[in-house]
């Protein structure tokens, strides 16, 4: 069943109730990671196992995406910042105990000279979905890693 969300706004990035970041580098300059991120959203399910299909949807300023098990998102891009910033916000989506939610992709220069990837969730839900979500911190956080090890690997091809 389709649940409407909360319309929120990029500060909700910062701002959210719970919100779970996670960081790492891939050996890729950051205009050609954006474009991974923001240009070839169909190839998500390629480096992102989790997703099963990305489309865009509004003339390229949304996007519908389906996961594995069967749940989907259908989001609106909040920024679209070459290089540097990807977030968008999830208007609806199957998915219980949420209210709003926001996802964040931030692009900068590591140390070692590769783009730093830092993507957080934020979201407003339930207290048995926010309990869940800390709970599933160590698996969102491993299948984040593993996303930017293949989308790397997809780079570098």
């Amino acid at each position: 069943m389709a649940r409407q969300l909360r319309s929120v706004e990029l500060d909700f990035a910062d701002t959210a109730p719970l919100r779970l970041s996670f960081v790492a580098d891939v050996a890729a300059p950051a205009e050609t990671v954006y474009a991974a991120l923001a240009d070839d959203v169909t190839a998500w399910p390629c480096w992102f196992t989790a997703v099963t299909e990305v489309r865009p949807t509004q003339g390229g300023s949304g996007r519908a995406v389906r996961l594995k098990g069967g749940g989907f998102f259908d989001e609106t891009i909040v920024a679209a910042h070459r290089a540097q910033r990807y977030a968008y916000r999830i208007d609806r989506t199957s998915a219980p105990g949420i209210r709003a939610m926001m996802e964040d992709w931030e692009l900068r220069l590591s140390p070692a000279g590769s783009t730093r990837v830092r993507w957080t969730m934020a979201v407003d839900g339930t207290p048995v979905l926010h309990a869940a979500l800390r709970l599933g911190r160590p698996g969102i956080r491993a299948s984040f890693r593993d996303a930017m090890r293949k989308l790397e690997g997809r780079l570098r091809a």
